[in-house]
Parts: structure tokens; sequence; C-alpha cells
């Protein structure tokens, strides 16, 4: 009886750590800007559908969830906090539908079986992607209107970084595949 309360304890600290260590590798992903065409990139999506794939549909929710939780209550955690507002005034604006899309992308990311087929694991990837960019834009057109080119908006300026994400997280989960199976089994997943 003891060993069992035991491994849930350690069960529970595993899971704390591992929802503090990526929502804050997530919060810094969102901070730093990389040059790029033809805009700035931050590693943010990149992060979102890496938590999922390493974590599961599961845990990469909770994860999403709890950093979204820590940006509506104030902590600069999301790009352009604190310069351009926080808390839930932030969230709440154009990008909202962009950060509620990241718990299904993580989700749709961590449901996926990942494999040694590359070009499989890219499309896997591009449609996790892809629910940020829809949700974004359904949301950026109910709140200034679709008379405005939405997509061009958007998704165009992102789609050149978004490319250049997808095929590096397709690399590392081709290459490193059996040790993000064993990361899985450890955390108590499986694909």
């Amino acid at each position: 009886m003891e060993s069992v309360k035991n491994l849930k304890q350690t069960n529970i600290l595993k899971y704390f750590l591992i929802i503090l260590i990526s929502s804050t590798l997530l919060a810094i992903s969102a901070k730093l800007k990389i040059p790029f065409y033809p805009v700035p990139m931050t590693m943010q999506t990149f992060v979102v559908l890496l938590i999922g794939v390493c974590f599961g549909w599961k845990l990469g929710g909770v994860i999403i969830s709890f950093y979204l939780l820590e940006g509506i209550v104030g902590l600069p955690v999301f790009s352009g906090t604190p310069e351009k507002g926080s808390g839930i005034i932030y969230f709440v604006g154009p990008t909202m539908g962009y950060l509620i899309g990241f718990i299904f992308a993580a989700m749709l990311s961590g449901f996926f079986k990942f494999n040694k087929n590359i070009l499989l694991n890219f499309l896997k990837l591009v449609l996790s992607v892809s629910i940020i960019y829809f949700l974004g834009i359904i949301w950026l057109g109910t709140l200034i209107g679709w008379s405005k080119p939405i997509i061009e908006l958007g998704v165009t300026p992102f789609l050149l970084a978004e490319i250049f994400k997808i095929v590096l997280l397709s690399l590392i989960v081709t290459m490193f595949n059996k040790k993000l199976s064993e990361l899985r089994k450890w955390i108590g997943l499986s694909w």
C-alpha cells in the first residue's frame, strides 16, 4: 500500500514538473524573435507541436491549457506581453483564436503515431498546425470583420516560417523516433 502511495506521489510530481517546464519553454519560445522573411519568427508553434509529440494528447492539452491560464491571469507569457497588454484583455484580443488553437494542435500532434516515414510525419504536423490558423482566422474575422483580407493578415505572413518549423520538427521526430517512444513510455504513454 505504501509503495502505491509513493508511486502516485512520484507520478504527480513528475507530471507537475513536466507541465511547469513545458509551459516555461513555451513562454520562452514566444518571446524569442528570430529574423525571418517576411516577419520575425518565434518558435512557439514548434514548441506547441513538440509538446504534443512528446507528451501525448492528454498531457499536451493540459500543458497548453496551463500556459494559457498563466497568460490569462496576467503572467507575461504570450508573445507581445506585457508591451501590448496582458491578462484576459490581451487574451481576448486578435490572437485568441490562435492561442486556443494551440490546445487542439498539441492534442492532435499528441494523438498521432509518428514513425520513420518523414513524409507522413510532415503531413501529420501540417494538419496539426493548420488547426491553429483555422481557429485564428475564424476569431480574427469575427473580431475585425470579414470584409478585411483575413488570410493575408493572419496566415500568409507566417507560412514560410511554419514550413521551416514543420520540416525541422519532421526531421527531429523521424530521427529521434525511438527516443521519443522511450520518453512517452517513461511518462506512462505509448504509441
